[in-house]
């Protein structure tokens, strides 16, 4: 590798772990908005995905940029390549957690309603998936973001179990629809978030041994 080339990637790894910290803080905000009810808070997580879209242009341009200048190979390549991948799933997150801040806003001002649902749990169970995947990456960490695989399918069973208790909480109280419907809406977010703390998991074990797992993934839990 030329010292021109380590340069940039180097620089391109900084930039890729800003984004990291940015991203998990205000997943991390918007949850607390909710736990909280704080609308001033949901409002400094939508503020603030400005921010997070500007360094998601900049990683990707300076992704492209180093593809055509140096043309790297082997490991050097297979990092731009999950660079790329994974920047894409952390802006995706900062736009979940920003949906999640919206429907904070709403139910914000409804009063509390009796749901058997943990949000809690699940909130709790996909923070700790995002930061395990974001750990795996900084550490090069396999053994982690296999356990962050391996961990998505609570998450699923959870975003199930929300859903089958507010279609029965419907029938039964339909003046609430409404708000079941947003708290509906902040399970299914939490569901995709950790499926995108998935996808990072899975690029980062592609990006150390060169082996795509994602396939794989979804057949051992279909099997």
């Amino acid at each position: 590798m030329s010292a021109h080339l380590k340069k940039e990637i180097d620089n391109l790894k900084k930039e890729l772990l800003t984004l990291c910290a940015m991203v998990e803080d205000s997943f991390r905000q918007a949850v607390k908005s909710i736990k909280n009810r704080d609308v001033k808070l949901a409002k400094k997580v939508i503020d603030s995905d400005i921010k997070i879209d500007q360094m998601e242009v900049e990683v990707e341009e300076d992704c492209l940029k180093i593809l055509a200048l140096h043309q790297p190979v082997a490991i050097d390549l297979r990092f731009i390549i999950t660079a790329l991948k994974i920047n894409n799933d952390l802006e995706r997150i900062g736009d979940l957690a920003v949906n999640i801040a919206e429907h904070s806003q709403f139910l914000s001002a409804q009063k509390p309603i009796d749901i058997l649902f943990d949000f809690e749990t699940m909130a709790e169970k996909t923070q700790a998936m995002v930061k395990k995947s974001l750990d795996a990456l900084v550490n090069i960490d396999c053994d982690l973001a296999n356990q962050v695989c391996q961990a998505d399918d609570e998450i699923d069973a959870i975003n199930r179990q929300m859903y089958d208790q507010a279609k029965g909480q419907i029938k039964q109280d339909p003046e609430n629809i409404e708000t079941l419907i947003h708290l509906l809406s902040v399970s299914r977010h939490l569901e995709r978030i950790a499926d995108h703390a998935t996808n990072i998991a899975e690029d980062v074990i592609y990006m150390v041994k060169g082996e795509i797992v994602r396939h794989k993934t979804e057949n051992y839990r279909l099997s």
